[in-house]
């Protein structure tokens, strides 16, 4: 099978796309052709060794672990898939991606993908959705009524965590550049911050939740607008305890995972109409390297996927 590898770590030129053997699915496990895969930041800050130490990948290694296709072959003991579902997945960081024809997953990280849209969008699905999701619900408890501030709300993971806060029946802000306030007005955001032009925590009244998706300077300016009793949930920089308590808000930072079922709960507010994929560029498998250049450059509106079938 095609499949895109790095044999060592460093910039996009090190991803090759190769003949590969394909992978066979062992007890538990599917074996899906893929039809499309999502790249994501985790994708180029493992390829440029930034998690080694922690993920102890063996190289070489496949990237990607964002995908959507259709169950090919089924492994010993798999339960409740068919072969010739039509499923998407958050799979396991530290086993090899979806970057390829084909990728072996466990039964337990797969869903069936939302009817209602193609591979290519149900691709971009599963990491930003599971992340919106677990940093909204799981960690801050969004209740309906309360007040949530999320940066880089145009992005992969914001897209998705404005309509899902939306759908909770928070008041949303959200940080953008001024090309995407219509945009994210139409997602629902009932506040746009143009981050170029207005220092957010000037402009924003208290919120209950902060979601960080940037850390550093930002991060250090968020503190400023959560109420007491608040919370700021971080997907980069793990936040200050010091901090926190100094402004009287509770902290955390989250790591998403893998959940099939949570994965199952996005694809019915999908088909409901409730929930969008936003992509902003498809490429195909052989431009991996063009994938990752414009993903590190910043700054889209949603999601890159690479259609593979």
């Amino acid at each position: 099978m095609k499949a895109v590898c790095i044999y060592s770590y460093g910039g996009p030129g090190v991803l090759v796309y190769e003949d590969v053997p394909r992978p066979r699915p062992g007890s538990g496990e599917v074996l899906i052709r893929v039809y499309a895969a999502g790249i994501n930041p985790v994708d180029w800050k493992i390829r440029e060794g930034h998690l080694k130490e922690m993920l102890h990948h063996t190289l070489p290694l496949i990237l990607g672990w964002d995908v959507s296709g259709v169950v090919e072959v089924l492994g010993a003991g798999v339960l409740r898939t068919r072969v010739g579902d039509e499923v998407f997945s958050h799979s396991d960081i530290s086993r090899d991606g979806a970057y390829a024809e084909f990728v072996v997953i466990r039964e337990a990280e797969v869903a069936l993908k939302p009817k209602s849209i193609d591979h290519v969008h149900a691709a971009a699905l599963p990491l930003a959705g599971l992340t919106a999701w677990q940093s909204l619900f799981d960690a801050a408890k969004l209740a309906a009524g309360q007040r949530v501030l999320i940066h880089a709300a145009a992005g992969g993971v914001g897209t998705l965590a404005v309509q899902l806060a939306k759908q909770k029946g928070a008041h949303v802000v959200g940080t953008s550049s001024a090309r995407n306030h219509d945009f994210l007005r139409q997602l629902g955001v009932d506040q746009v911050v143009d981050y170029q032009t207005a220092r957010f925590e000037n402009v924003v009244e208290p919120v209950d939740v902060v979601l960080d998706t940037m850390g550093g300077e930002i991060q250090d300016r968020s503190w400023k607008v959560l109420r007491r009793g608040g919370i700021l949930v971080s997907l980069v920089t793990p936040p200050s305890a010091e901090i926190a308590a100094r402004h009287g808000v509770r902290h955390t930072s989250v790591s998403t995972q893998p959940n099939a079922a949570q994965l199952a709960e996005i694809a019915k507010l999908v088909d409901a109409g409730k929930l969008q994929a936003i992509v902003e560029t498809v490429l195909p498998l052989s431009e991996a390297t063009r994938g990752h250049e414009l993903s590190e450059r910043g700054h889209r509106r949603g999601k890159i996927v690479l259609r593979v079938g």
